[in-house]
């Protein structure tokens, strides 16, 4: 009789010996307000971008505009910004300044951001991209060249940086990426000017978080590795750019390119990254772990001397 009242109670209340698990509900509604299949929401936001003229910073500049924000480009070369300003509103039919400024002179930066609040009353993003480099050892590489470096990469950061912080950031909030390096992890040979200023720009990431948070300002960077089409890339890669065994060295086996450090900067810059500050996202394929780090494998793509 027992067995039978228990057949009988098994046909009357089913059971299931794994129940459905549950998500909280309150998991259920962050996962559904923060849904990637949703765009990333850049409409209206203006960003600034040094050195967007060409190269990745041209292509950030892309990116970001195809999202729908407006952008301001600005370098040295006035006529290299307005050729690649008219192709990105061609290429996306959103709004695109071109502005001339140095970035060692805070004086053309204020200058430059002026004229930009003038036209699109606001600043929302920053791209520190404006940078120098070359292939050079220690000893031949002159005091002004080492100077130069650091001035272009460390100083113009912070002059960007400091001019945006006071005139936008402060009082409404705002996004700094800085585009960094990995040189100053293992020392890189022939590197020592360029790894100095990064490595410091890394420092002042942190810093700058640590200070600006409180304001809504987060500060990130973002160190890529080999990256193709790039001015950059045939410098730095000398002979070696194009050839594949270079490559087998990464451990994806691959250079990377333009658009995946534009789709990280558009990362860092987004909602999807509102909790990250201070930090440095590396995007070099794990390069930076495995590739060739002494002097006389190098040398062949090394200036003899550096007298900037």
């Amino acid at each position: 009789m027992a067995l039978k009242k228990g057949i009988k109670n098994n046909k009357t209340k089913p059971t299931h010996p794994h129940p459905p698990l549950r998500a909280p509900a309150s998991r259920i509604q962050e996962s559904t307000a923060s849904s990637m299949r949703q765009p990333i929401p850049y409409r209206d936001n203006v960003a600034f971008i040094t050195g967007g003229g060409s190269g990745i910073g041209f292509r950030i500049a892309e990116i970001f505009m195809r999202h729908g924000c407006h952008m301001i480009i600005a370098s040295r070369n006035f006529q290299r910004v307005s050729e690649a300003a008219k192709k990105l509103v061609a290429t996306t039919g959103q709004q695109c300044l071109p502005l001339s400024l140095d970035v060692r002179q805070p004086h053309t930066i204020i200058a430059a951001v002026d004229e930009a609040l003038r036209k699109f009353k606001k600043i929302d993003i920053l791209v520190n991209n404006a940078a120098g480099n070359f292939l050079c050892p220690a000893s031949a590489l002159s005091f002004n060249a080492y100077k130069t470096v650091i001035d272009i990469d460390t100083v113009g950061t912070f002059n960007a940086s400091k001019v945006l912080f006071e005139k936008c950031f402060r009082d409404h909030g705002g996004i700094i990426v800085n585009i960094t390096a990995t040189l100053s992890y293992r020392g890189q040979a022939l590197q020592v000017h360029a790894g100095t200023a990064k490595a410091a720009v890394d420092a002042m990431t942190r810093h700058l978080a640590v200070e600006w948070g409180p304001s809504k300002v987060r500060v990130n960077s973002l160190a890529p590795g080999p990256i193709s089409g790039t001015e950059g890339f045939r410098r730095l890669g000398g002979l070696r750019a194009d050839v594949d065994t270079h490559f087998s060295r990464i451990p994806l086996q691959r250079a990377g390119n333009k658009t995946e450090i534009a789709h990280s900067v558009l990362y860092l810059a987004s909602p999807l990254a509102s909790y990250v500050t201070g930090t440095s996202l590396v995007i070099d394929g794990g390069s930076w772990l495995t590739s060739a780090n002494h002097f006389s494998a190098m040398f062949g793509s090394a200036s003899p001397s550096a007298k900037l």
